[in-house]
């Protein structure tokens, strides 16, 4: 019997320790602005996307990862841009490089990118997606944008959903947002 109690505390101790260490889901808030630089010298507002379903992709151009989803994001693009859905690429610099965004036009080209892409500074990068000196850098990080401006999922961050870095379930996302302007599912506020 006080083995079968023992038992039963070390798993509720483990399952407590679970609940702790995971990452509480971000309250919905209203996005801040962000200043898109694109390679053709055309400089944007992300405000002026307000209206659309906004997925922003901040990524490294040297990761495989990143570029996958960028791909990602122009596929969705052509299939569901006509109907409100808007992605941004931001490429940034890691934190020990400096490009200062010299493989952009490459990169656009290279991949056929039908959406912005533009470059800004590491500092703009963590300040928009209030990241702590101190935190681990995840890339990408996505940020799920509703019609209102309104952050609604990310991934990559704290709270954050990696789930959405799969085809399927970013455009189940979008789909939902730009028919009920709403986002449902697990993590997605």
């Amino acid at each position: 019997m006080n083995r079968q109690i023992l038992t039963f505390s070390f798993l509720v101790f483990l399952l407590l320790a679970s609940l702790a260490a995971t990452p509480s889901t971000s309250e919905l808030r209203k996005s801040p602005d962000f200043t898109i630089n694109e390679p053709s010298g055309r400089v944007s507002q992300l405000s002026s996307f307000t209206g659309k379903v906004v997925v922003m992709e901040f990524l490294f151009v040297s990761s495989a990862h990143c570029l996958r989803v960028a791909k990602m994001l122009n596929e969705l693009h052509s299939e569901l841009g006509s109907r409100g859905f808007q992605p941004v690429g931001i490429i940034f610099d890691p934190p020990n490089g400096n490009t200062n965004g010299q493989f952009l036009s490459y990169m656009v080209g290279y991949f056929k990118l039908t959406y912005p892409i533009g470059y800004s500074a590491k500092a703009d990068v963590d300040k928009y997606l209030g990241r702590a000196p101190n935190e681990i850098l995840n890339i990408p990080q996505i940020v799920i944008i509703d019609r209102t401006g309104m952050i609604r999922a990310t991934t990559g961050g704290r709270g954050g959903n990696p789930k959405l870095e799969d085809k399927n379930a970013l455009r189940n996302l979008i789909i939902n947002l730009l028919e009920n302007g709403r986002a449902t599912g697990p993590n997605m506020r």
